[in-house]
């Protein structure tokens, strides 16, 4: 599988995607989120994010997870943009649509691209250190999530998040995790957003991966 984490100095995979589900994008139906889907997958020569997005997409879908965990995860990384239920999908149908086509990038290069199962994540490590960063953050993620003005309350967001974390492991549950704390704009320290960086640094992540600019950092806050 190709890795993008020596190719890529932005968010990338599933958590990258989500990023563009913004009212700017303008999508209205399915087909203008697969478009946009579509144009992600072609944004960079090689076919790194698309290799990378499959396997995002296919650890959740292949995980014991049920489909509303799934589809909180996708609404909290989105700020419920983009809720594929109101658009008559459940969230492995719709996640399925994504793999779709990423198969369908790589096979313009290989055409005898056959998808594999993601891999088990290796290092509990740092799983345990990315579950011990969402539940210090927990009564403040899940306090934006309720009160946001932008999007309706949804306050399973951390527990989703706890019960992803196990089976997706902790690249793609850090870069969830990392999302809706955008998403929201959780205030955070500048201790633990030292604490973000470093975790990422052990990813193999580029820094920008854990905050282009959008954490939102302040310098008061105690952790």
């Amino acid at each position: 599988m190709v890795k993008p984490r020596d190719e890529f100095d932005q968010d990338f995979g599933l958590s990258g995607l989500t990023q563009k589900f913004r009212p700017s994008a303008e999508i209205r139906s399915e087909a203008d989120a697969l478009d946009l889907v579509e144009g992600m997958t072609d944004r960079f020569e090689s076919v790194a994010y698309a290799h990378q997005l499959l396997e995002d997409v296919q650890r959740l879908v292949g995980s014991a997870l049920p489909d509303e965990v799934i589809h909180t995860l996708w609404l909290a990384a989105t700020r419920a943009y983009f809720d594929p239920a109101a658009h008559g999908l459940d969230s492995r149908t719709w996640l399925r649509r994504i793999a779709d086509v990423c198969v369908a990038r790589i096979r313009r290069g290989d055409p005898s691209f056959t998808p594999a199962a993601a891999g088990p994540d290796p290092d509990q490590a740092l799983t345990q250190a990315v579950l011990e960063e969402i539940r210090g953050c927990a009564p403040a993620l899940t306090e934006a999530a309720v009160t946001s003005a932008y999007a309706d309350p949804l306050p399973d967001v951390v527990s989703a998040l706890e019960r992803a974390l196990p089976e997706v492991g902790a690249d793609l549950g850090f870069r969830l995790f990392l999302r809706a704390m955008q998403a929201y704009f959780v205030p955070i320290s500048e201790t633990r957003h030292a604490r973000f960086l470093l975790l990422g640094e052990r990813l193999g992540y580029h820094e920008f991966v854990v905050d282009d600019g959008c954490l939102n950092v302040w310098d008061d806050l105690v952790d």
